[in-house]
């Protein structure tokens, strides 16, 4: 079933709430979000808290996938860039899709809304994005339009031994 997105929704507690859940499910399933298995909505938070502030603040917005019975399935966080000779593209965070809506092209889906919401703010070229190697998502965001730009070998440290690339990926709006 096809999800319905929003930007910049209305935050309400059901709204932070289902985002947790959604975080901690993608977290635990192996999703590359920041998180490392097994963690908790309660430890994830903080997190999301610096996300909703900077919200509130009007310097990120949100995008989100509602599935048909109007639970959080997806979401996308977009960081607008706050030094004075950046401001031209900003920054996709936090891009989750539930791992029950996987696979029935619900990410992309996703980034097409992203696509969208970018598209709708004024001054924003590019839209740019980091993605943890050795997952593959890399490949994911490709087929959305996407072109690495930049690697760090080994800058994300999963665990000790387990190194990954911090891969760069931009999208020009252009």
């Amino acid at each position: 079933m096809p999800l319905t997105f929003a930007p910049d929704p209305a935050v309400t507690p059901e709204l932070r709430d289902g985002i947790l859940s959604l975080w901690a499910d993608v977290s635990n399933a192996g999703g590359a979000v920041g998180f490392v298995p097994p963690v908790s909505p309660e430890e994830i938070r903080p997190e999301l808290v610096r996300h909703l502030v900077a919200m509130a603040e009007g310097r990120m917005h949100l995008v989100v996938g509602l599935d048909e019975d109007g639970r959080v399935a997806a979401t996308a966080f977009l960081g607008l860039n706050t030094h004075r000779l950046k401001r031209h593209y900003l920054w996709v965070y936090t891009v989750m899709v539930h791992p029950r809506h996987q696979g029935h092209g619900c990410g992309r889906d996703l980034m097409d809304a992203v696509e969208r919401a970018a598209r709708g703010l004024d001054g924003i070229e590019a839209v740019q994005l980091t993605c943890r190697g050795g997952t593959g998502v890399d490949r994911f965001y490709e087929g959305c339009g996407y072109k690495e730009v930049g690697r760090v070998p080994g800058a994300i440290r999963v665990a000790p031994g387990d190194d990954r690339d911090d891969i760069f990926m931009l999208l020009p709006l252009n």
